[in-house]
């Protein structure tokens, strides 16, 4: 008999459903909402970890210990640790209102993209951590690249704040100051500033994030489940594997993503410092490598590395979190 029952559960990783079944649909406002809540969190948090990435791209390349003694010693023989987390406001903003729109629009995508036979996965097992609709490679890359940059066109001007209050190039006091600033010196196109290498870092970034995130999320709620059929476990506790299994697949993908996209970040730092001296994305580039090598396009690698896979983890498990709940209580 106890044969039989294992040999059952593990028939039942392997053999696909035979009908896809879409999940229940949350309403829009909530996916909103979550991704609002999980961006704001992860923001606040790694805020220092932003700050330092940003001064160690800036022209000058001063090291991480030189970076950080700068940012915590604004006057000799004193020390300040909230200054790590200068521009807390701005990053908050972006960060909360560019999840909460990516979250959004990623949703309708993948929602819209269900309708598609081409487009659904149809060898997702039994259990599944994913409280999104479940798609094809190619749907996770496309959806994925397109929300993300249609939310960074939104959010741009923020971004080239939060920029600027990062840096210790310009003594901006409040986010008022600094929008004036930047619109005297460039008008409207100011705020976009560095939208072409962030559409190319970003694009791309999302699209292989969301294509290795479930594709990782998929293969370890498989593992999970065999393994626990092998055990002959009777119940599954999807609450805690969902958990543990978004999170890891999270760190895994954000700090790969990161490292294939980085040098898009420092040339996009770059043109939102001296958008007079760097004016595209290309001679950017060619005067950053001319003058300080190809090292120059991987400064602060470790720190984004680091920031995005602690971010990403953050966010998407907080997120699909807050969606589960929420459809519970449904």
């Amino acid at each position: 008999m106890r044969a039989s029952q294992n040999n059952q559960s593990v028939a039942a990783v392997h053999s696909p459903p035979t009908e896809m079944v879409p999940k229940a649909k949350a309403s829009q406002g909530k996916h909103f909402l979550s991704g609002l809540a999980s961006g704001i969190g992860s923001a606040v948090l790694l805020q220092p970890l932003d700050l330092l990435k940003t001064r160690v791209q800036q022209p000058n390349r001063p090291s991480i210990i030189t970076s950080l003694r700068g940012a915590v010693r604004s006057h000799p023989g004193q020390l300040n640790i909230l200054a790590l987390w200068r521009g807390t406001a701005p990053s908050a903003l972006r960060t909360g209102f560019g999840s909460a729109l990516y979250f959004m629009l990623l949703n309708s995508l993948r929602q819209n993209a269900l309708r598609f036979s081409v487009f659904r996965d149809h060898t997702t097992s039994a259990f599944h951590s994913s409280q999104l609709p479940t798609l094809s490679h190619t749907a996770n890359l496309f959806t994925g690249a397109t929300a993300r940059i249609l939310a960074g066109l939104v959010l741009m001007p923020l971004t080239v704040i939060k920029v600027r209050f990062e840096s210790n190039m310009y003594s901006y006091r409040t986010i008022r100051g600094a929008a004036q600033d930047i619109y005297r010196a460039g008008g409207i196109r100011g705020f976009f500033s560095g939208f072409g290498p962030t559409a190319i870092r970003d694009g791309p970034y999302a699209g292989m994030y969301v294509l290795l995130y479930e594709g990782l999320k998929k293969r370890l709620s498989q593992a999970s489940t065999a393994q626990q059929a092998a055990l002959g476990s009777k119940a599954l506790d999807p609450g805690k594997s969902s958990t543990a299994i978004n999170f890891t697949s999270a760190i895994v993908a954000g700090g790969t993503c990161s490292l294939i996209s980085n040098p898009f970040d420092a040339i996009k730092t770059r043109i939102q410092l001296e958008p007079d001296r760097y004016t595209n994305m290309m001679q950017a580039c060619r005067k950053m490598v001319a003058a300080e090598g190809l090292r120059s396009l991987f400064d602060g690698l470790a720190l984004r590395m680091a920031r995005k896979a602690m971010s990403s983890a953050l966010a998407w498990t907080v997120y699909e979190e807050l969606i589960r709940i929420r459809w519970r209580r449904e």
